[in-house]
């Protein structure tokens, strides 16, 4: 049974909610965590079957336990990570609650708190922290209508190759996971056509030292949002571990690149004049990186090998030369489309005034919604760069945590007569 009033509630038991547990039991505030699946569930059940972390374990973790069982320098599997996770739960002995389904979040009616509906009961509390996760609900395509001839997957969907149609196969988005994917299927032997957007494409390594470490030092992950400023995706991969993603070399070994997706007319599906640009984009940067790498390594007398190979970018391809705009779905034997363009934010189950936009994104100043209270973790550049991944959401949740205590603190002192 739950409690009937607990101080705060957190939602998830992913990352971001087990993070928040360890700061709030520091701070002495009782806090239960509800997750409606298992704890680390988008690890479990939402990825692909040889998906690794993106960077190595000394680095993609939570800062207070190393991975057991993997090399520092070694990337760990999906599987790895959630039973990591489920270990972490365990050694901060966190208050997770599975199999409860979080309802609605109303406001107490003429007191502070918050009332919520869960699939056991209804319980009450002071403090909600949403920490659900930003990778649950996949971004949805209509633009293709749904045929028995062509599967349609998003990426959180796809497992591996054999789970395909035979035939040809239209990934949509080049970031990290519709890159990897992409690769796969291509090493199985399938024909593949890649819809490229801009993108950031980083060195996996240079110089010796891992593109984490690089991002680390530079400063990469303490940047700041800028309002107004368009996302641009990170395409890294460790699942090919020191090599740089790059697409003109992924066109040499048989990958085809194509621009933007846009359109779908008459059965062929239209794409933007922009694979050229994405490319040159992806390849600025890329040398940018490589240049502040090189300045860092003079500017603080660092002792690190050269590496004249990292500078080297493939000629233009003749993709970005004749482009592909159109790809007729027969003609052209496209059976399979796996769409790779991210997820959406989605509280629906706050019903809480004023706590969310139109689009249902939170309304928030580093995770601290104006509704007091209120407040949400693990969001992308919720606080820096870092917001959304296993290190940085360990940061954050520490500011959450700590806002909590003091509110809490000030709350009691200041109104002793209310508790």
């Amino acid at each position: 049974m739950l409690e009937k009033h607990i101080d705060t509630v957190v939602v998830g038991a992913g990352q971001a909610g087990l993070s928040a547990s360890e700061h709030l039991t520091r701070y002495g505030c009782p806090h239960v965590i509800l997750e409606q699946h298992s704890i680390g569930e988008s690890w479990r059940n939402d990825r692909w079957d040889s998906l690794v972390s993106n960077g190595p374990a000394w680095h993609d973790r939570l800062p207070t336990l190393e991975i057991p069982g993997v090399g520092a320098q070694d990337f760990a599997t999906a599987k790895q990570l959630v039973a990591y996770l489920e270990l972490y739960a365990k050694n901060i002995a966190a208050p997770v609650r599975t199999g409860i389904q979080v309802r609605r979040v109303q406001r107490l009616v003429g007191k502070r708190g918050f009332s919520v509906e869960t699939s056991e009961g209804t319980i009450t509390c002071r403090n909600i922290i949403a920490a659900s996760g930003t990778m649950r609900t996949p971004r949805q395509s209509t633009l293709i209508p749904k045929s028995k001839d062509i599967l349609q997957l998003h990426s959180c969907e796809y497992r591996n190759p054999d789970q395909l149609n035979p035939g040809a196969t239209l990934v949509v988005g080049s970031g990290s996971s519709g890159t990897q994917i992409a690769v796969e299927l291509m090493v199985s032997g399938r024909t593949v056509y890649l819809s490229l957007g801009q993108n950031m494409r980083p060195p996996r390594s240079y110089r010796g030292m891992d593109f984490a470490w690089w991002s680390s030092v530079l400063g990469m992950w303490d940047a700041t949002p800028i309002e107004g400023q368009t996302h641009t995706t990170i395409a890294v991969s460790g699942a090919h571990i020191s090599q740089t993603i790059d697409y003109r070399k992924l066109n040499a070994m048989g990958m085809r690149l194509v621009g933007q997706t846009s359109g779908f007319e008459n059965g062929n599906v239209v794409f933007r004049n922009t694979l050229k640009g994405s490319i040159d984009y992806s390849n600025l940067k890329y040398l940018e990186s490589l240049k502040l790498a090189d300045e860092y390594i003079m500017r603080n007398g660092l002792d690190l090998p050269d590496d004249p190979d990292a500078w080297y970018v493939p000629p233009i391809t003749n993709d970005e030369m004749y482009p592909i705009r159109r790809l007729n779905l027969k003609d052209d034997n496209i059976r399979n489309i796996i769409w790779s363009h991210g997820f959406q934010l989605k509280y629906d189950w706050i019903d809480v005034d004023e706590a969310l936009k139109d689009d249902g994104s939170p309304i928030h100043t580093y995770g601290i919604s104006p509704q007091a209270g209120l407040y949400f973790l693990g969001l992308p550049w919720q606080i820096n760069r870092s917001s959304s991944f296993l290190w940085g959401e360990w940061n954050d949740a520490a500011f959450i945590a700590k806002t909590i205590w003091y509110r809490g603190n000030y709350w009691k002192y200041s109104n002793p007569e209310k508790g």
